[in-house]
């Protein structure tokens, strides 16, 4: 029976210190340390390894090998976000997932392994080679999945049931036009030719199926990015009458029938749709000043900490310049004394070079802080603006409200006096009559449809408000946050690479 085996630290710094050896830098990487943000490939291939574990700090990582395993499930890779070639060819793996984040994908093997379906690799947009080879994919609609990918064109297919149909080649080049080698093939024009005779009708129908799904998606990202955009301007439903048509939803309809009402209705209708748009247009004008803001300070954030890393780089250079030469001439002195000498000099000097790192961070963050207090300084000016421009446009629209149900008011009471007085000609069609009779319910419909109105308005009023509040907050802690995570490491590296030192200088003794 195999031996599975855990992906863990240990086993990755072996894996590290031999893949480094082969390319004769494994003494550099044995005297310096690891660090796992820095490794561009790692192979772990016949390893018996069960699971994918411990990968979350290779971040730079563009090649990894994890063929001939015992893995079963595609995971822990959502932090690979370089990650260009991808080997999990002999596994164990039923299911394609876990891809989403490797958007520079180029070359994915997962041939040898027990996958029926190929799914959840939207994302892959740069995908050129995909092997699958020896799988259990057994449709070929299914394989058409792989024609959203432009770059795609190597393909192998080999030793799945879906390779066994009749006219496999053939149908495969002509659903891939671009396709250049086929299992380990070039496919030559004479066969695309032929494909592209047999198969064109139904190539020309899948074109337009696809074109009409392209469309439609288009549409939909849209109308979603149009969504994302308002709600972000907290102006999400202002740019029309929706505000207008929640308000009368639940108004008793009778008192809306009353011609001189109609009337009034429509014009009450223009008015508020007039200042919903004026809030809107607002709103989208100062999101986008916010936005400007906002890239402002992150590109200010970020050359000021460029400029400190270049200023600490030269510091270090200068430092291991003088660690070497130091290092070399403790390696050949011979005098016990005068080597426990240079050893405290040492570390003095690897104390002063930690103080001067510390000394440049500290005055890094006295710079981020100050970039982050006029943010916010600024962007609280723009949304306190903001809001007190959305407050006097929403009392313009309570003002409106007033305004209607006061002439509302005025008409019915004088239907109802007619109503009351058997007048005809002014009375309201008979269908609604029997309402207007009762006075004392009419106002009271009348009374709690204006408090509901106003109550609508109200509600907007505050959820714009509280929610421009919140985003402030937001933004500004969320920036704090990460400034306070990014000096912690850089603290800790200096610490870490200082014990390394001072542990390096103890061997020599």
């Amino acid at each position: 029976m195999e031996k599975e085996n855990l992906m863990d630290e240990e086993m990755l710094q072996k894996a590290i210190v031999e893949q480094a050896a082969q390319d004769q830098v494994g003494r550099v990487v044995k005297v310096e340390g690891i660090h796992f943000n820095e490794i561009p490939k790692l192979r772990l291939d016949y390893r018996n390894i069960l699971m994918i574990d411990h990968l979350w700090e290779f971040t730079s990582l563009a090649r990894l090998d994890l063929n001939n395993n015992l893995i079963e499930k595609i995971e822990g890779l959502d932090r690979l976000i370089n990650l260009t070639w991808l080997n999990l060819s002999f596994n164990r793996i039923e299911k394609i997932e876990g891809l989403g984040s490797l958007r520079k994908l180029e070359v994915l093997n997962l041939s040898n392994n027990s996958i029926s379906v190929i799914e959840n690799m939207d994302t892959l947009e740069k995908l050129s080679h995909f092997l699958i080879a020896n799988n259990l994919l057994g449709q070929l609609d299914n394989v058409l999945y792989l024609r959203t990918f432009k770059n795609l064109f190597t393909v192998n297919l080999y030793g799945n049931p879906v390779s066994q149909e009749d006219d496999y080649k053939l149908s495969i080049a002509a659903y891939f036009p671009k396709l250049s080698c086929l299992d380990y093939r070039l496919l030559d024009e004479k066969t695309k030719n032929e494909a592209s005779l047999k198969y064109g009708y139904v190539l020309d129908k899948i074109k337009r199926e696809e074109l009409q799904r392209q469309r439609a998606e288009e549409v939909k990202q849209s109308q979603e990015a149009e969504v994302k955009l308002y709600t972000e301007a907290f102006v999400e439903s202002l740019n029309g009458s929706h505000l207008f048509k929640s308000m009368l939803k639940d108004d008793p309809e009778a008192l809306h029938s009353v011609p001189q009402v109609a009337h009034m209705l429509q014009t009450f209708e223009c008015q508020m749709v007039e200042l919903c748009m004026q809030l809107f247009e607002t709103g989208l004008a100062e999101h986008k000043q916010r936005e400007t803001e906002v890239n402002s300070f992150s590109g200010g954030q970020n050359e000021a900490v460029t400029h400190y890393q270049q200023k600490a780089s030269h510091i270090f250079t200068d430092f291991e310049q003088r660690r070497k030469a130091r290092k070399a001439e403790l390696q050949q002195s011979s005098d016990p004394d005068l080597l426990k000498v240079n050893i405290n000099h040492c570390k003095e000097e690897i104390h002063q070079l930690c103080n001067s790192l510390m000394a440049l961070e500290f005055q890094l963050i006295s710079q981020l802080e100050d970039n982050i207090k006029k943010l916010d300084i600024n962007i609280s000016d723009m949304i306190g603006n903001f809001s007190e421009t959305a407050q006097g446009i929403f009392a313009q629209c309570r003002d409106l409200e007033d305004n209607y149900h006061e002439k509302v008011r005025g008409v019915i009471a004088s239907t109802l006096e007619d109503v009351a007085k058997d007048n005809r000609e002014k009375a309201v069609p008979d269908r609604d009559e029997m309402m207007l009779v009762d006075k004392d319910t009419v106002m009271d419909a009348l009374a709690t449809s204006h408090d509901n109105h106003l109550q609508m308005i109200n509600d907007r009023e505050t959820q714009l408000m509280t929610r421009a509040d919140a985003w402030k907050v937001a933004l500004v802690k969320g920036i704090e946050e990460k400034e306070l995570k990014r000096n912690r490491m850089r603290i800790s590296d200096i610490h870490r690479y200082a014990d390394h030192l001072l542990e390096q200088l103890e061997e020599l003794q």
